[in-house]
């Protein structure tokens, strides 16, 4: 390099850091990402990574395993932690009832109309082609099947159940990744098969070829329920479905079009709305939450909301000596503290191709990985430049 290009680039680096330098401290602050709780071993002896995850109306934070280590799936049921807010394990269930719930349980929720806990048995669709959707005790694990979600004929796959929510009355809606439909049942479901409530294909289908290949994945209503988002995790986007009222207190809600929010947020997996109407998505392959704001703008072309990024909170900090994620590795569930003050996230830590994916950018983490974690960060908005909030 001559003189002259090193001067340059020595002016170049200096006007650099000037300009850094510049920029507001709060700016994009990422927060402190706090570990909860380090998960027990499974009664068989192995860690378990974990999926879902909500808050219960007692303030605990419910967790089910996945089934997956760094060596590969576990066997046998699925357990069920429950977490109090300190991070103390208040209970370790297994999951009993007929048939036998598989080792890969998935979103979870108490129903708010009869505070029923429903779990999404993942596993029960990928080896028999029907779904559990269960019906959970959780003082004791003991579960009888809520409702069944079946194989499409011609759909070319099983279903591939993911997460859940539930409107004001109390129907549920569960999203299913490989079918691309969203599934429905009234609350009195008491073991009936779901109903199609959306299927489109087009936007929410599988993503055949992409990582992750999850389509649908996190559900939930905006806060006057006139909106459902859906995060379509292969293809990086929320979709939003307007809705209206159905034919009666048990009657689900009637969708319209589905069209896309958003789009470029790095594999969008659980997702919440805050009480400001703020979705907040768990970026799987980012290690982050990213929060948006899904009127924030009006697009000049259409004149139809836009969406906007207001906050990116969380990142992957590496491991510490006891092989442990340092943050957030592979986010995907995410609830709200009953005070709305914190923010818990599961780290399911999954090495992709047990999932028959190719490798993503933190798989060989993953492997690195010998206890699997649930995380918390207050749940604050920094302040951004421009942004109203």
């Amino acid at each position: 390099m001559t003189r002259s290009k090193i001067v340059a680039a020595v002016c170049a680096s200096a006007l650099a850091l000037m300009l850094l330098g510049a920029a507001p401290a709060a700016a994009w602050d990422r927060g402190q990402v706090q570990t909860l709780t380090v998960l027990p071993n499974l009664k068989s002896g192995q860690s378990s990574s974990v999926e879902g995850l909500t808050v219960g109306p007692d303030g605990n934070v419910y967790v089910p395993s996945f089934g997956f280590n760094t060596t590969g799936s576990t066997t046998g049921p699925a357990d069920l932690f429950v977490i109090a807010p300190s991070g103390k394990i208040v209970r370790q269930v297994t999951l009993s009832g007929s048939p036998a719930a598989s080792p890969h349980m998935l979103g979870l929720a108490f129903n708010p109309f009869n505070r029923h806990l429903l779990v999404l048995d993942f596993g029960s669709g990928t080896t028999t082609g029907t779904a559990n959707v269960l019906d959970v005790d959780p003082q004791s694990g003991v579960f009888k099947v809520f409702g069944t979600i079946p194989t499409v004929p011609g759909s070319g796959t099983v279903p591939g159940i993911n997460a859940l929510t539930f409107d004001r009355s109390g129907n549920v809606y569960v999203s299913d990744s490989f079918q691309g439909i969203i599934w429905t049942a009234p609350p009195s479901c008491n073991g009936c098969q779901f109903k199609q409530w959306v299927n489109f294909p087009s936007l929410l289908g599988p993503g055949s070829g992409l990582t992750p290949p999850f389509g649908a994945n996190g559900v939930e209503f905006s806060n006057d329920y006139s909106v459902m988002y859906v995060a379509d995790t292969a293809f990086h986007q929320i979709i939003q479905i307007p809705v209206s009222e159905g034919g009666g207190s048990d009657a689900p809600l009637t969708p319209g079009t589905p069209s896309i929010l958003i789009t470029g947020i790095n594999a969008p997996d659980g997702i919440m709305v805050d009480s400001r109407g703020f979705i907040w998505i768990c970026a799987n392959q980012q290690d982050e939450i990213d929060v948006i704001d899904p009127k924030a703008a009006k697009n000049p072309l259409t004149g139809a909301p836009l969406a906007k990024v207001i906050a990116k909170l969380g990142d992957f900090n590496g491991l510490d000596q006891n092989g442990i994620a340092q943050g957030f590795l592979f986010p995907a569930s995410l609830a709200f503290s009953l005070d709305g003050g914190t923010l818990y996230v599961s780290n399911l830590t999954l090495f992709l191709p047990y999932a028959g994916a190719e490798p993503a950018i933190d798989s060989a983490w993953t492997l690195q990985v010998s206890g699997y974690t649930v995380s918390a960060i207050p749940a604050i908005i920094p302040p951004i430049p421009g942004g109203a909030q």
